[in-house]
């Protein structure tokens, strides 16, 4: 299916020339019909061999109404422009005009109608000439007149060109799924239609409201044309009905998205086409699908501005939007989005910094820049903003901007260093005081730093990172303290030192710790010290037990303590030096699963 939108101003014949296309009445109300006036929104649609269905939006031409008319062309990709042979260019012409150039539409069809009653070809002249210098650039002309019929099917055969030449929309793309009526059905509930841009909507899918993304709506049915739809791929007119929370409160301008998938924003910075950043009201209103939502203006470059939503929409990276002018029937500007998610400013200068930031963007989604801008961003977030990841994920779904990714090595070494200066017994810094110091999201970012390092670098332990050859640094007292521990352990290296007795070696538990990091005692259980090794040397005493043995017959192995072996005995299990059969008997060697791969079996 192809959608086209109508353009151009009152009673210039757009409803009488797609009632002439298409058969059907694209006025829906009763009082629209009596008046020839129309005041909303009207859909009809033919089949023209060459492009199959091809669907017009058909809009109200009146000034009063361009907020019913933008809300019909937003999502459109194609326009047919009606301009009266025997009236010419009006001031709805124009801003019609406008709208179609500020939202960066670039294909179209002109209708000179009532081409009956006068000649045509000066009018015809004067609106290319017009419609050449937007964004539709050159586009066909066709005279025709609905009431004689001459003409039409030359139209037909101008828009099965236009509809050749409309780019390929993506089926696969997330759902953004503008709505511009709502209302209605008894014994069906909540239906709402609207103009599907890009993405596939089925029956069963679950949809977020992007008023309140925690709502999520269920397809009950679709129709696109009046005929029931399993599914429904863009670009394509569809109606669907609904059912859920929040279903009742749909309206024109609300959104239905792939869940998960958008974020939603009332802070964006755009790039202007149209009057200068200077130049623009501070209030305005803007126009992005359906939707419009008063937008305060902060200007920061000749061309780029910050727009302060009253209300968050889901918006994307490159998304191409409007800002009008009620009170002055004006379209001073064109929009197309920098950033959803821009930095605050804050800071004497900020704004002026950012403007520099934003002299080169163009709207085209760059992985590149973006990462670079944030340092670091999760992924999903980054194809939420409309933009798609160029770098692997340095941590979980965390992207890294190469260059920032370096600066924070160097300042984890640095941290570390420093952290090792100020407590030469305990030199390594927590992995969270390393996140806190370098100001990361989450701790395990911390630990890929460490892995990312240079070898030799950084070491991580028991969640702690150390410096490459960093080992505590023992004071004279403490030194003294370890050395006679030492020695009574090999003495008897399987009798541990009591808690008193480290105690009267003056061995806090501080201490202790920085002669387990230092590599001068081995801790086996809370309180529990032995000679680095100790733990090797008793597995390899109790292999020559018979096998299985029990705790006692390990503790007299061992010639320690109850208080002793069972630490020791666990901490061999936490190795796989013993394997734990029942409550009281072990084996040496690996575990029953992978005895086969260890000689002897």
């Amino acid at each position: 299916m192809h959608v086209i939108a109508t353009a151009g101003h009152v009673d210039h014949g757009k409803s009488t020339l797609v009632r002439a296309l298409t058969g059907m009445e694209p006025d829906r109300w009763e009082e629209e019909r009596r008046r020839g006036l129309t005041l909303d929104l009207g859909f009809v649609w033919t089949s023209l061999p060459g492009a199959g269905q091809v669907a017009f939006v058909d809009v109200p031409g009146h000034e009063k109404l361009v907020g019913n008319m933008l809300a019909g062309v937003g999502p459109v990709p194609a326009v047919l422009i009606a301009v009266a042979a025997d009236q010419g260019w009006q001031p709805q012409s124009e801003e019609h005009l406008a709208v179609l150039d500020a939202l960066r539409v670039r294909h179209g069809v002109l209708a000179v109608t009532r081409a009956d009653l006068a000649d045509p070809g000066p009018v015809r002249d004067d609106a290319l000439a017009r419609i050449a210098g937007t964004s539709l650039g050159k586009v066909e002309a066709v005279p025709v007149s609905a009431v004689t019929g001459a003409g039409l099917e030359e139209l037909r055969a101008a828009l099965v060109r236009l509809t050749a030449a409309l780019p390929e929309p993506d089926r696969a793309a997330d759902v953004r799924l503008w709505v511009d009526r709502s209302f209605t059905v008894r014994g069906r509930g909540t239906v709402v239609t609207g103009t599907l841009a890009a993405g596939t909507v089925r029956a069963g899918d679950r949809l977020a409201l992007a008023s309140d993304g925690r709502a999520v709506v269920r397809v009950r049915g679709l129709q696109s044309l009046k005929e029931d739809r399993e599914e429904v791929g863009a670009v394509a007119r569809v109606a669907v009905n609904v059912h859920g929370a929040g279903a009742d409160a749909l309206r024109r301008g609300e959104a239905l998205l792939t869940p998960d998938r958008w974020l939603t924003t009332g802070l964006l910075d755009v790039r202007l086409h149209g009057d200068p950043a200077a130049d623009l009201p501070r209030n305005l209103v803007l126009h992005a699908g359906s939707a419009a939502v008063p937008a305060a203006v902060r200007p920061l470059g000749t061309q780029t501005a910050r727009l302060t939503l009253e209300r968050p929409l889901p918006l994307r990276v490159g998304d191409v939007a409007l800002l009008r002018d009620p009170g002055r029937h004006r379209i001073p500007a064109g929009v197309t989005v920098l950033d959803v998610r821009p930095p605050r400013l804050e800071r004497r200068g900020a704004g002026r910094a950012r403007a520099r930031e934003l002299e080169t963007a163009t709207g085209a989604p760059d992985g590149a820049a973006q990462v670079r801008r944030r340092g670091l961003v999760r992924g999903a977030e980054l194809l939420a903003m409309g933009v798609r990841p160029l770098y692997e994920p340095v941590a979980g779904d965390w992207l890294a901007d190469p260059g920032h990714w370096a600066g924070l090595r160097r300042a984890l070494v640095r941290a570390v260093e420093e952290h090792a200066a100020r407590q030469p017994m305990d030199p390594g810094l927590s992995a969270e005081a390393a996140r806190r110091a370098l100001g990361l999201p989450e701790r395990a970012l911390v630990r890929a730093l460490v892995d990312a390092a240079p070898r030799p670098g950084l070491e991580y332990r028991d969640g702690r990172v150390y410096g490459s050859a960093a080992r505590p640094r023992l004071p004279p007292r403490v030194r003294g303290a370890v050395d006679a521990v030492r020695a009574e352990l090999r003495t008897a290296p399987f009798r541990a030192p009591e808690a008193h007795r480290l105690a009267e070696l003056g061995l806090t538990p501080g201490a202790v710790a920085a002669a387990v990091a230092a590599g001068e005692l081995l801790r086996v259980g809370d309180g529990i010290v032995l000679l680095p090794g100790a733990d090797t040397r008793a597995a390899g005493l109790l292999a020559r037990l018979e096998q299985p043995f029990t705790t006692s017959e390990a503790r007299r192995a061992l010639d320690t303590t109850r208080r002793v072996v069972i630490p020791l005995l666990e901490h061999l299990d936490a190795r796989g030096l013993t394997v734990r059969l029942d409550n009281t008997r072990r084996r040496c060697g690996p575990p029953a699963g992978r005895a086969a791969d260890a000689p002897g079996g």
